[in-house]
């Protein structure tokens, strides 16, 4: 059993010295003291009384996220608000909800800070606590799958919850590092019941029924802080084999015993992965509907494969890699590239499987899905689950290996497969736990099936959110087991509303990532990071938005405002109408410079790749521009012209500061 943590605390600020965070329970903890002045972080005596000087706050602290240093002060990141999302084997299981930040300067503000790139900051913060999905429990390690936690449970007996944390699913580990190296620097100031793991994920369980036994389904899924992001701000695999989009997912059943619901004599898991395909690639948005889609043959692109691949087969055993990509048009060159660097990594236990989806499942017949599973029925035979019994000294059965789905975005196609699986898996671990029969299927059972369904779908959309902005696609499949044309209607209006969002707004979605996860740290002092606020491009490049709403202005205006006089306004059209298709057409063939890109960390290095590899085109960059010659003063480069060149920031930039682990 783990060191248990602190779930109430009262808050206490006493003016500008000190926060005090003061435990509900269990009586005499001591007390967490942050010296704002100092930045010293200590735990006071046992029942060390308040100074009178302090004022108590009017909201109760269900955990302290962790600490985050901006360009004018620190800020403690505290949770102030929790929804308990269901029990998970009898543990409480809760999603965060609101949030305080408190700057430990005491001349900071958060409501209105003084400066315009700490409020730049601030917001950034902000906007990721508001749109997340961050879930924690006090009792139970929700970082690590079932089968995990069941290998290490001697080996973890009385460590915190910290040090037993899954790292890639740690999502808040850079926020806490300070807390977890003041606890490791000094063990009489242990500061472990106050280092709460927070994963980015999902979570939802269903309380179902099946031949008259009560069955607890749950599914949920973790996110990796490694190479977070965004959709087009992150796809591929970094140096260090970490992959975009990479989530673990774990749908678990358990069977309570009639006289105690509590009491769970039967637990099967079941684990699924995710994760961008494991070359260099991205996709350049240029305001086109297709972005361009560039591969980059390194000389450390086999290797970065092969560390990804070995990682997998480190952590979950054998890799069943399941492709479905499209293998014409767009999408080809990245399927062609996957399958090349991992013939080349050549790593044991990895078994590559395309299945054409979009070919297969044409015309609506996503039925056909059962294609993909009878190709894999004999890898997920031989993988298993995770299947243990309470009468049991041992688990009946382990999962030996995960199947890994993959397609463009690991979003919509992604969730489909995983989601057919995973009813196939169930199937199979209902039989083996004697509650249906070899002849019966799910289906045939309504209520189960539909809270399956329901939660794979509310689970997909979570996942899409979180990574293109929007919920899943195709979610009329897996919700109702049919394609309709009111979902296929559906999906249009969700690409749409993500194009918008993937060109105009997610770069400071992904400028948020890069801050909260430490993968870019910011210098003390705003004057570094004036780059943030200040919009460095050409007169020109800025200028023609305005031309182009001027002129539309104009033209409705020709449409719909009366007019006091008989002459024709076949010129005036002329005049405005011009402007704006000249205005348009500028816009696209400058489209680079008009898309809402990271700050932080620029992708100046891939938009102006002229290496090795494919390339589907060369837009939005202009007329007449020599992508292999393009230097610092060409086209998109104004992004990393507000940083100033001294070696610390020349790291930030290239990614080579490595992030707190």
């Amino acid at each position: 059993m783990a060191k248990s943590l602190h779930q109430r605390l009262s808050l206490y600020v006493n003016g500008d010295e000190s926060y005090i965070f003061v435990p509900a329970e269990p009586v005499g903890a001591r007390p967490l003291v942050v010296h704002r002045n100092s930045g010293d972080i200590v735990l006071d005596s046992p029942n060390a009384p308040i100074p009178t000087s302090a004022k108590r706050s009017n909201k109760t602290v269900y955990g302290i996220l962790g600490l985050i240093a901006l360009s004018l002060s620190e800020y403690v990141i505290v949770i102030t608000g929790r929804e308990q999302r269901g029990k998970l084997l009898g543990h409480p299981i809760y999603r965060a909800v609101d949030f305080d930040i408190l700057p430990l300067d005491p001349s900071a503000s958060v409501s209105s800070p003084p400066h315009a790139v700490e409020a730049h900051l601030l917001a950034l913060v902000k906007s990721h606590l508001s749109s997340g999905s961050f879930l924690f429990s006090y009792d139970f390690d929700i970082t690590r799958r079932l089968q995990a936690q069941y290998v290490a449970r001697e080996k973890d007996e009385g460590r915190a919850f910290w040090e037993i944390a899954d790292d890639r699913f740690f999502w808040n580990k850079f926020l806490q590092s300070r807390f977890m190296d003041i606890t490791a620097s000094n063990p009489s100031n242990d500061l472990s019941s106050y280092i709460l793991p927070v994963i980015y994920g999902s979570f939802d369980i269903r309380l179902s029924s099946l031949n008259g036994r009560s069955v607890q389904l749950a599914l949920i899924s973790r996110r990796s802080r490694f190479r977070a992001g965004t959709r087009y701000f992150r796809r591929g695999v970094d140096e260090e084999g970490h992959v975009a989009n990479f989530n673990e997912t774990e749908q678990i059943v358990a069977l309570p015993s009639e006289s105690d619901p509590d009491d769970f004599k039967t637990t099967l898991g079941f684990v699924q992965i995710r994760g961008s395909v494991p070359v260099f690639w991205a996709e350049v948005n240029t305001l086109r509907y297709k972005p361009d889609l560039q591969i980059m043959d390194l000389q450390e692109s086999v290797e970065a494969t092969r560390r990804h691949l070995q990682e997998q087969v480190s952590l979950y055993g054998d890799q069943s890699l399941v492709n479905l990509v499209d293998q014409k048009g767009y999408e080809k060159p990245v399927k062609e590239a996957y399958e090349r660097y991992v013939a080349e990594a050549k790593v044991p236990q990895v078994k590559y499987q395309y299945f054409d989806f979009h070919n297969e499942c044409k015309h609506m017949r996503w039925d056909r899905i059962g294609l993909l599973i009878d190709s894999l029925r004999d890898d997920l035979l031989r993988d298993g689950y995770f299947h243990l019994e309470s009468s049991k000294p041992e688990p009946i059965k382990w999962q030996l290996g995960t199947v890994r789905t993959n397609c463009m975005d690991n979003l919509d196609r992604t969730n489909v497969a995983q989601a057919a699986i995973a009813r196939w898996t169930l199937e199979l671990q209902l039989k083996a736990a004697g509650l249906l029969a070899d002849n019966d299927k799910v289906e045939n059972h309504e209520d189960l099936t539909q809270h399956l369904r329901e939660l794979w779908s509310d689970h997909a959309d979570l996942i899409s959110r979180a990574y293109a902005g929007t919920g899943a696609l195709k979610t009329d499949f897996t919700r109702t087991g049919k394609r309709t044309r009111a979902g296929a209607f559906d999906d249009f209006k969700k690409s749409a509303v993500r194009y918008f969002k993937n060109n105009y707004f997610d770069g400071a979605r992904q400028d948020a990532y890069d801050l909260i996860t430490g993968t870019w740290i910011p210098r003390k002092g705003p004057s570094s990071a004036t780059f943030l606020v200040n919009d460095n491009r050409p007169l020109i490049i800025r200028a023609v938005p305005y031309a182009l709403l001027f002129s539309l202005f104009m033209v409705l205006a020709g449409l719909t405002l009366p007019r006091s006089s008989n002459y024709s306004l076949f010129y005036y059209f002329v005049l405005w109408l011009s402007l704006l298709a000249l205005s348009v057409t500028f816009v696209f063939i400058y489209g680079i410079d008009y898309v809402s890109w990271p700050r932080l960390l620029p992708p100046t290095d891939i938009i102006n790749y002229s290496g090795p590899g494919y390339r589907s085109g060369d837009h939005g960059k202009g007329l007449g521009l020599d992508v292999g010659k393009l230097k610092a003063g060409a086209s998109a480069q104004w992004m990393a012209h507000g940083l100033r060149r001294d070696k610390h920031l020349e790291e930030i930039e290239l990614g080579t500061r490595k992030r707190i682990d």
